[in-house]
């Protein structure tokens, strides 16, 4: 592995943030950056690349980031590695999880998730991995395909890890067993979801604490589901087929309401949850069909909800839509792909969004009523491997980006 380090770097930008950036889309899950004291707009070539480390694997993982360590996985020949660099790039650990995937599209999926210094990651075929944070030491593991005949899926196990108390979350999607929660700290089982005959899908779940209630939602192959998390029993599911079981999109929830979202026209809904004590139903608040989100992400910023409408991706891709009802404000073009599946992803942060697309192109973007106003752009010189699928980071100034076996870290704080 190798990593540059410029010689601008004599002066380090000041922290802007609070907290870490310690799972998938951060630690709400919302995909929403806490920092502020941003740069508004980029110079000529984008921001300053503070430094790249190069061989940490190929994939789609993207970065979790805890104190001085940032860490993500790769495919690096046929292992699947998961790699820990210090806040200069340079590496401090790294330990395989089993196999990689190597089928369609080969790589890693899943973004390291770390909690009171204990790391867990899911590997595309499957192996669920505990790892002490400092050291990259293995704690347990469990093949959760096989542990509980579940069956793997066309474009490899995706989901990254989620922590709820003492619990991690996964999804083997067994025709008997839909999701499991096991003792993070011991590996064994504390609750298993009765199964529907839904494989897995491929978004990360979320937890929901809503009137008092606690719920796991994620996507499976054909339905959406609540969970709850005390004991795993299955609250509600509501029927989502996409075109070859493309549940991808992470759902988002605010005040009450369920957003997912589905490509290949599947469109945007917001599912309204019902909540009687410990129970929860669903029903449908509005339906977008435009805004057919593929694997780019959701974000949720002052009412408005922003992504990348797949079907869309020949005019104006880059949309927004208003939370409450769902009409569409504005598609936008700020920032097109060459590449054969055209298609983007983005982050936002102090009022600004990061848009990536999936050739190595970003975009600073400024929402306003009639569009994405572009105030800098960036295209990466070397990307590696296309398509760039990893989402961006922003976190402490800095703006994260994956691309082939690289990392790339940019100097975005205006302090």
């Amino acid at each position: 592995m190798k990593y540059t380090l410029p010689l601008i770097l004599l002066i380090i930008a000041v922290s802007v943030s609070a907290g870490d950036w310690p799972q998938f889309h951060g630690p709400n899950r919302d995909n929403v950056s806490t920092d502020h004291g941003l740069l508004k707009s980029w110079p000529e070539g984008g921001p300053t690349r503070l430094w790249e480390a190069v061989g940490i694997g190929e994939g789609y993982s993207t970065v979790a980031i805890v104190g001085n360590r940032i860490y993500t996985a790769g495919a690096i020949d046929e292992d699947c590695v998961i790699t820990a660099l210090d806040m200069d790039g340079a590496p401090v650990w790294t330990q395989k999880n089993g196999k990689a995937w190597t089928k369609s599209f080969p790589g890693t999926r899943s973004t390291p998730t770390i909690t009171e210094g204990l790391l867990y990651h899911l590997s595309g075929i499957g192996n669920l991995i505990c790892l002490k944070a400092d050291t990259g030491d293995k704690v347990w593991s469990v093949d959760i395909l096989s542990e509980f005949d579940g069956r793997n899926i066309r474009w490899g196990l995706s989901e990254s890890p989620l922590v709820v108390g003492d619990k991690v979350i996964c999804t083997p999607g067994a025709e008997d067993v839909s999701m499991v929660a096991f003792n993070r700290h011991t590996g064994k089982v504390v609750w298993t979801c009765a199964g529907e005959g839904d494989k897995p899908g491929y978004a990360s779940p979320i937890l929901i604490d809503d009137q008092g209630l606690q719920q796991i939602v994620t996507g499976m192959s054909e339905s959406i589901i609540g969970v709850r998390a005390s004991d795993g029993k299955l609250l509600w599911r509501y029927a989502h087929k996409v075109y070859t079981d493309q549940n991808i999109t992470t759902p988002l929830f605010h005040d009450g309401f369920l957003i997912i979202s589905g490509c290949v026209r599947k469109g945007t809904r917001s599912l309204q949850l019902q909540v009687s004590g410990d129970e929860c139903s669903v029903k449908e608040h509005w339906h977008n069909e435009t805004l057919d989100n593929k694997h780019g992400a959701l974000a949720l910023l002052d009412g408005k909800l922003y992504g990348y409408a797949e079907s869309q991706n020949k005019s104006k891709p880059w949309m927004c839509i208003d939370f409450k009802s769902g009409d569409t404000i504005f598609q936008s073009a700020s920032v097109e792909s060459s590449f054969m599946y055209r298609n983007g992803c983005l982050t936002c942060g102090d009022g600004m969004f990061y848009l990536y697309s999936d050739d190595g192109d970003v975009a600073l973007a400024k929402p306003t009523p009639k569009g994405f106003e572009v105030t800098g752009r960036l295209t990466l010189k070397t990307p590696g491997k296309r398509p760039t699928w990893a989402h961006p980071v922003v976190f402490g100034g800095r703006l994260y980006l994956r691309y082939g076996d690289k990392l790339g870290v940019y100097d975005v704080s205006a302090n």
